[in-house]
């Protein structure tokens, strides 16, 4: 037992040993982390639903050895007379450069993963094109802290550079705010799936469309006159949006329509009703309904109100519905009035 002692403290007396020691303990524990990452944790990953942890595991498993790696000469090397500032900022610019490089790579798998999990899944171009270019952001952002670091481990002052950087951002922002608002507003849209391809949307504006593509600055409507208006996403994420297919595909159709006086309102019902049934698009549940509403200047007026199960039958059916209620009342001599005026003159004798 004192044998070991003793080895123990002659080792820990000379510089060199005790840096080799330092050094082995090192690559053991870096060893160590890597096997418990690809033996131990990845395993668990894998059983788990999400695949973020799976990504985490497999960049850290590549590179996490190297970090160790690299402390351990920094532990290692502050105990020899020959470490200067020099030396010491070229390490610590090593361990900059090694987690830098290992979130790039997280950065590069999250981005891999979303693409194949979200964005190849949907029609729209806009995420597509939004999470290669929020991937780019990042990596500039990552390097750009990389270089800050690098530049304060070798004690560079860099403030002149960063207001300089930042009049120019600020200069750049106010050339750029259009398009900016653009971008921001395609991301509001994809986050808040305010529509997706394939809807038919109506703006506040009155366009009314299918929309056929989101991208990053603009959105693609189609109109029902085969016209496609490009609106920028900035006034989209600003707009009133009437989404036809939220919460779900099924629409109301109402028909107006008017009868003369005299008429029987509740015939008038009955027989509109009876029309109704031998319209195939319209839905039994919702039950149609007849709303007798008010008595006009020359009509009574009524709304026929019908459910059909998809928005793209709401206008066929329409015409059905106004046709068949026309017929109806025709055959069962319900008078369908117009507008009139009685004129009434007086003799002057």
């Amino acid at each position: 037992m004192n044998s070991i002692s003793e080895i123990f403290n002659f080792i820990l007396e000379n510089i060199y040993l005790k840096f080799l020691l330092i050094l082995v303990i090192t690559l053991i524990i870096a060893y160590l982390v890597k096997l418990i990452l690809n033996k131990v944790l990845k395993p668990i990953a894998k059983k788990t639903k999400t695949k973020i942890d799976d990504l985490i595991i497999k960049s850290l498993s590549s590179i996490v050895f190297y970090i160790i790696l690299v402390l351990g000469f920094k532990i290692g090397f502050q105990h020899f007379d020959f470490q200067t500032a020099i030396f010491n900022s070229l390490i610590s610019t090593l361990l900059i450069l090694i987690v830098s490089i290992l979130i790039l790579r997280i950065i590069t798998n999250f981005s891999k993963h979303w693409l194949e999990e979200w964005a190849y899944k949907t029609k729209s171009t806009a995420d597509d094109r939004l999470i290669p270019l929020l991937e780019k952001i990042s990596k500039v952002i990552v390097v750009i802290l990389a270089v800050i670091f690098v530049f304060d481990s070798w004690k560079i002052d860099i403030s002149p550079l960063l207001a300089t950087a930042g009049i120019a951002g600020i200069a750049i922002s106010f050339a750029v705010k259009d398009s900016l608002s653009n971008v921001f507003g395609g991301i509001q849209l994809v986050l808040d799936k305010t529509f997706k391809v394939g809807d038919k949307v109506k703006l506040e504006s009155g366009e009314l469309g299918v929309i056929l593509d989101i991208g990053l600055r603009s959105t693609k409507l189609k109109t029902y006159d085969n016209e496609v208006i490009y609106i920028p996403n900035g006034i989209l994420a600003n707009t009133k949006i009437k989404n036809y297919t939220m919460p779900d595909l099924s629409i109301r159709v109402n028909v107006d329509f008017g009868v003369e006086y005299g008429s029987d309102t509740h015939k008038v019902e009955q027989v509109v009703l009876e029309a109704l049934k031998k319209i195939d698009t319209v839905l039994k549940e919702p039950v149609p309904v007849i709303h007798f509403l008010k008595m006009s200047d020359f009509s009574l007026d009524f709304i026929a109100r019908v459910w059909v199960e998809n928005y793209t039958k709401a206008y066929s059916t329409k015409l059905k519905v106004t046709d068949e209620i026309y017929n109806a009342l025709n055959k069962a001599n319900i008078g369908i009035p117009f507008p009139t005026r009685t004129v009434y003159t007086k003799s002057s004798d």
